[in-house]
């Protein structure tokens, strides 16, 4: 009798596992190892005009496995691990070939925010320590080039910002908000007026803080929607006030330490509406008593930010998350990916990696938002990055929830780059994948302009041109993440291939003057993007 039940627990184990592998084997979305060594683990990730991917940690954390080239080290005596540091902090990697070049960063960047500018120059700013009040900027090229960081000497910030969050304005210069007792915005270029005091940033503090790394959108109507803790604030950046307070987002605070995510939906249509969904986050408290354990929150709020009298609805995912990235696909659909089941952000506080991405998908009635997606095999604790790649996958960096890197634990700090392929990028699905054959280096504001496409199979329906811009990723944030979906005519066949009649972005409201990644979209399938530059009608 006693055989008998361990044979039927046997098999019912063998069954259960069985069907676990059937089921994932059959949920949607691959995963590809790209880089097994990448040198560094990657804080921060922001994808260049080149095609290529920056990748930055911080500078006082000991030796990378990364090596500067010989006689580019770094000397700072105040540094406590490395007097003398010759080691890579921060690296650019090409997807194309996967080939890794290290880079020099002289400041320390940790914990520090980002965004690209106009002309695709990439903005970094503040840190700890040294690089507190410092601003630098990356000048990107191609990818057999030699650019690198250059640390800024005729200008700073003028308060230290550590845990900041930034954003790129309709007029192409960039808001810097908040930061650990920083309870300001200032702007790069600086404005006369210097640090402006936003006290709002003050009055959602609490007691471990929550008011970190506030999500920051800038909506169609030119204002900024900047939500900290679980308030959100509509603010009028020209004037330097708060003109609405939104209602509070139930379930607990949502920002840094206790890590939810944030992304604004695609503006289309007359561009006049914009949606925030905010997700997940640690319960108040783990963060103070340290615990590793405590549930991480499931709950998402939706808010029509830009409507008269706006309330939040709210729904929940499959899990609880903390610290996972939502990056907004060429389709509108955003993926959820990263993070943890329980505990908050912080050195070693948090535990039951959440392995499964989930597809929110916008237009689908509450309820039936969200999708699985195929699990992957690497915790992405704290310190990990999501970021759209110009081929339509998604680049996922970084982990290393440890104060050093520590590689001999349950959860090591992580180099391997994978790859996240959605569903979009099946085989099945390859001859309906269009590919832009022509389309401007730059377009101006209303502008009507042509795109061509060629695809395998005959077009039925409308295909999409959208412009995703670049955000800057840290900690389970995307700052100046935007997807503007175009008005576009129906697509009229021309010598072998299609025409789009397309009209650009009205204004910097809906498109900051930038360097877009431009995806057709057909049946929901987008093609490799095309970098177009957006700029004003004045030039």
């Amino acid at each position: 009798m006693e055989n008998s039940s361990s044979s039927s627990r046997w098999l019912l184990q063998v069954l259960i596992f069985t069907t676990l592998v059937a089921v994932r084997a059959q949920l949607p979305g691959t995963w590809e190892l790209l880089v097994p060594n990448a040198g560094i683990a990657s804080m921060h990730t922001a994808v260049t005009r080149f095609n290529t991917v920056v990748l930055l940690d911080r500078t006082n954390i000991g030796p990378s496995r990364k090596m500067l080239p010989k006689g580019h080290c770094r000397i700072d005596p105040t540094d406590v691990i490395l007097k003398k540091d010759c080691y890579a902090h921060s690296v650019v990697f090409d997807p194309q070939t996967n080939h890794i070049r290290p880079l020099m960063i002289l400041t320390d960047t940790w914990c520090s925010s980002g965004q690209f500018l106009p002309d695709g120059t990439l903005l970094q700013t503040g840190g700890d320590l040294d690089g507190f009040k410092k601003i630098r900027k990356f000048e990107p090229c191609e990818p057999t080039g030699f650019c690198d960081w250059v640390e800024l000497r005729d200008v700073e910030l003028v308060n230290g910002r550590w845990y900041a969050t930034n954003q790129i304005l309709p007029d192409g210069t960039v808001i810097i908000v908040g930061g650990r007792g920083t309870n300001t915005v200032e702007y790069f270029p600086p404005r006369k007026n210097g640090a402006i005091e936003l006290k709002f940033l003050a009055d959602v503090e609490d007691k471990q803080m929550d008011n970190l790394y506030p999500y920051v959108h800038l909506l169609p109507n030119g204002h900024l929607f900047i939500f900290a803790n679980n308030k959100a604030v509509m603010y009028d950046h020209e004037v330097n006030k708060v003109i609405r307070d939104y209602p509070a987002l139930s379930g607990g605070p949502r920002n840094y330490p206790s890590a939810g995510s944030s992304v604004m939906l695609a503006l289309e249509g007359d561009f006049s509406t914009a949606v925030i969904v905010i997700c997940g986050g640690a319960q108040y408290g783990a963060f103070i008593e340290r615990s590793t354990d405590t549930p991480a929150h499931g709950s998402c709020g939706r808010i029509v930010a830009t409507d008269p009298k706006p309330g939040w609805e709210m729904e929940d995912m499959p899990f609880g998350r903390i610290m996972g990235d939502m990056v907004m696909l060429p389709t509108g659909d955003s993926l959820i990916i990263n993070g943890a089941q329980a505990g908050t952000q912080g050195f070693e506080m948090a535990s039951n990696p959440c392995l499964y991405p989930l597809l929110y998908r916008p237009d689908q009635p509450a309820g039936l938002r969200f999708m699985t997606l195929n699990p992957g095999k690497v915790p992405r604790m704290y310190h990990s990055t999501a970021n759209l790649l110009p081929d339509g996958r998604v680049l996922i960096a970084g982990s290393n929830p440890h104060y050093f890197y520590k590689f001999a634990v349950e959860l090591p700090t992580e180099l391997r780059l994978e790859a996240f392929w959605p569903e979009y990028l099946s085989p099945d699905r390859a001859n309906i994948r269009p590919v832009i054959e022509g389309i401007p280096e730059t377009v101006r504001y209303g502008e009507a302009f042509d795109v061509f496409v060629s695809v395998s199979l005959p077009v039925v329906g409308i295909v999409e041109v959208n412009f995703a811009s670049a955000p800057f990723a840290t900690h389970s944030f995307s700052q100046g993440q935007r997807l503007v979906k175009l008005n576009v005519a129906p697509s009229v066949p021309e010598d072998g291939r299609y025409r789009i009649k397309c009209t650009a972005p009205p204004s910097g409201a809906v498109a900051p003057p930038g360097y877009y990644m431009v995806f057709a979209v057909n049946q929901g399938v987008p093609s490799v993007a095309r970098w177009v530059r957006v700029v004003s009608k004045i030039v």
